[in-house]
Parts: C-alpha cells; sequence; structure tokens
C-alpha cells in the first residue's frame, strides 16, 4: 500500500495564458492619471491561495507592481477590501515572462469570486492579455481596467489577463 505525503506544493487551479494583446499599467504620458489593471474570477475549488502569476509581455519603465487580492461582487460590480498583498520589482529582464506574486496564505471558496488588481507608481508595464472572439466570451471572469484605487472602471467579458492562480495542496 502506497501512502501519499500532503505537501505545501501549491498548484495550478484557473490558468488563462492565451496573450494576444497588452494591458498597459503604469503613468502613461500625457494622461494625468495612473492606469491599473485587473481580473475577476470565479474560483473552482477551495483552498489556500500563495501566489498568483501574470504574464509581463514588456517592461518599458522597470518599477515595483503591487497586487491586491479581494472578494468581489459581480451583480453589482463592486470590490471588497484587500484580504491579501504583495509586491515586487519588476525590471527590463521580466519583459516576456511570468510574474509570481507571493503572498501569505488566504483561504478562497469554491464558487466564491474574487478579483486582483494591479498597479505600479513608477514603472510602465505590459500586461499580456486575451481577446478573445466576440461569440466566445471568457466564463470565469472579467478583465478590469481603472484610473486609481476608487475608480470604478471598466470591466470586459471578451478580455482576460493572463494569470494563474494557485492553491496549496
Amino acid at each position: 500500500m502506497e501512502t501519499k505525503k500532503h505537501s505545501s506544493h501549491s498548484r495550478p487551479v484557473l490558468s488563462q495564458a492565451q496573450n494576444n494583446t497588452t494591458l498597459w499599467i503604469g503613468h502613461l504620458k500625457p494622461h494625468a492619471h495612473d492606469h491599473l489593471a485587473g481580473q475577476t474570477f470565479i474560483c473552482p475549488s477551495e483552498g489556500l491561495v500563495n501566489n498568483i502569476q501574470v504574464f509581463a509581455s514588456a517592461v518599458t519603465q522597470p518599477g515595483e507592481v503591487a497586487l491586491t487580492l479581494h472578494e468581489f461582487d459581480a451583480a453589482t460590480k463592486t470590490w471588497g477590501p484587500a484580504i491579501g498583498n504583495s509586491s515586487r520589482n519588476v525590471d527590463k529582464k521580466d519583459g516576456t515572462n511570468w510574474i509570481r506574486f507571493e503572498m501569505e496564505p488566504v483561504n478562497l471558496q469554491k464558487d466564491s469570486t474574487y478579483g486582483f488588481r494591479l498597479q505600479t507608481e513608477n514603472g510602465i508595464i505590459g500586461i499580456g492579455e486575451a481577446a478573445s472572439g466576440n461569440r466566445h466570451p471568457f466564463t470565469f471572469g472579467h478583465a478590469w481596467n481603472g484610473h486609481g484605487n476608487n475608480d470604478k472602471g471598466e470591466y470586459f467579458r471578451y478580455f482576460s489577463l493572463a494569470f494563474k492562480v494557485e492553491l496549496c495542496a
């Protein structure tokens, strides 16, 4: 009889790796405000999330990128307070690579909706994004972009950031 050991390794539970366009975050001139990006998702299983990864398609200005994780009310499109966060420096060599945001484990519930937001005050980072055909919207969530933490922003069901959500096993 074989006994399986329990481990604290994480496993991907939701992944959208397609990347055919770019959503920029940071202070893009001549605009007077910062651009933020985000993604909502329905969690497919219960567990502790310990990292979220996004694909950086380009880094034109290195800087610190912050990720915040939120409960999300899909009916009212309202972000709850941050339940997790992480930040890391991103530099030019990170372009065309997956950027991993490690965080203290946060319990996620199956079939609940969550979202994460990305922002940088001093960088200009291109986040990989997928645009789907007009007959095939993404069913697990919506891409979001806005201009500041208090901005309601806009949601797009035919777009999705390139991202991975991993839960501890």
